[in-house]
């Protein structure tokens, strides 16, 4: 049964950083991509960032590009966000995702992925 828990979401004031965690059991971690994604209310689900089994690949969305940083831990089977300079416009519920075909990259794609259950962000003005 896989599994996918993120964590590391809170409140910050505008300019302020913040980690998120995300841990995966029952698959083989490192032969599968992972996605960052948020949703704030009344808005689309949007992709964040992705980064690909090996870690070679990495990819953000343009709001995220100069500010989040992507990065996995294979030994551990985590995935983590790195986030600085945070915007009230960043405010949203953060969620990982973790394709369910292994060896498989196609970032943003919101189908067949497993899930968790989404982490929090809040950022003051």
């Amino acid at each position: 049964q896989v599994q996918v828990v993120a964590s590391g979401g809170g409140m910050v004031q505008t300019g302020g950083s913040l980690r998120l965690s995300c841990t995966v059991s029952g698959l083989t971690f490192a032969k599968h991509a992972m996605n960052w994604f948020r949703q704030a209310p009344g808005k689309e689900r949007e992709m964040v960032s992705c980064i690909e089994w090996s870690g070679h690949i990495t990819s953000y969305a343009d709001s995220a590009n100069n500010r989040f940083t992507i990065s996995r831990d294979n030994g551990k089977n985590a995935v983590f966000l790195q986030m600085n300079d945070l915007k009230p416009e960043d405010t949203a519920m953060y969620f990982c995702a973790a394709h369910h075909v292994p060896e498989f990259y196609n970032c943003g794609d919101m189908n067949n992925l497993y899930w968790g259950q989404g982490t929090q962000v809040t950022v003051s003005s």
